[in-house]
């Protein structure tokens, strides 16, 4: 018997959707044995979420330090497979993920076990995959393949259409914005990857070494983002330090430095992405090796 552990957090459901679609093939198998394991901070994170409690946890999350979890268990110690669903947060993997893989409890887990990473987002996954992948290597992990779903609406509605639904609890509030989230069909449609996992595990009692998901356009990089993302990255970084000297989560003076905050990432959004973005058309032709080679890589271990 094949054993096959799910961990994930999903904080609208959207994301226990898509791991749901992924696990059925797995869940018919009379050779493979399903276990699931649900993050639960200790302290929930609301959605809707208030607008600056959103915005509170940013230094936090782009860090990565640890929050308290609930106690969980697993029936074994050792899997053949684990499949980590995330969300990202700030360009991060989100911060109840982040804080389980920096437990003793996925030492154990994950040391020497192949992983199939489930992201499910806006658009901009790139710098927390990145992240991901360090944190994978912390913990002797194998990432295998890695599954990208992302919202339909495209780049730039998200950026209104994403935060709207965060802060609203509905995909689709207003009627001149197209509907956030991932589609139903797309949802659907990733039930392929778990028909290759299930092929893959029936095969043989062996070690999975190698992807399983190549030829199944598992992701798709959007070269347009890249340089984007590198920008995001690096201002997250920077200002995650400094609104940590404004004080802890609940003080006035992180509340004062996260106002001076969202007046500069609007500003970004407004000025450097666009850019950035009309920077990068101009000089593709000049970059298009570069471009694929960078495509290439953060594809990579699925393929587009």
């Amino acid at each position: 018997m094949r054993k096959v552990l799910s961990i994930s957090y999903s904080q609208t459901g959207q994301l226990s959707n898509i791991t749901d679609s992924i696990l059925k093939s797995l869940e018919s198998s009379d050779e493979i044995e399903i276990e699931r394991l649900i993050i639960k901070p200790e302290k929930e994170f609301p959605f809707p979420w208030p607008f600056f409690k959103f915005f509170r946890i940013f230094p936090e999350t782009v860090s990565m330090d640890p929050i308290p979890l609930e106690a969980m268990s697993t029936k074994h110690q050792q899997y053949d497979l684990i499949l980590l669903s995330y969300q990202v947060w700030f360009l991060t993997p989100s911060l109840p993920i982040t804080s389980f893989l920096q437990s003793e409890q996925a030492k154990t887990l994950f040391s020497g076990t192949p992983v199939v990473t489930i992201i499910g987002c806006r658009g901009m996954w790139l710098a927390a995959q990145e992240k991901m992948k360090q944190l994978l290597i912390q913990l002797n992990a194998k990432l295998i393949d890695n599954v990208v779903l992302t919202d339909e609406c495209g780049a730039w509605f998200s950026f209104l259409a994403t935060p709207l639904w965060m802060f609203t609890g509905k995909k689709k509030p207003v009627s001149w914005i197209p509907r956030a989230g991932i589609s139903d069909e797309k949802i659907a449609e990733s039930d392929r990857f778990g028909t290759a996992i299930r092929k893959r595990l029936e095969l043989n009692d062996s070690v999975i070494l190698e992807p399983m998901l190549q030829g199944l356009s598992a992701v798709a990089v959007n070269e347009k983002l890249i340089a984007s993302e590198r920008v995001g990255a690096h201002s997250f970084s920077i200002w995650s330090k400094i609104l940590k000297k404004f004080g802890s989560q609940d003080s006035a003076g992180r509340l004062l430095g996260l106002i001076v905050y969202i007046t500069f990432l609007l500003t970004l959004i407004i000025t450097i992405v666009p850019i950035t973005a009309l920077l990068k058309k101009i000089f593709s032709p000049l970059l298009r090796k570069k471009t694929a080679q960078q495509k290439e890589y953060y594809a990579q271990p699925s393929g587009e």
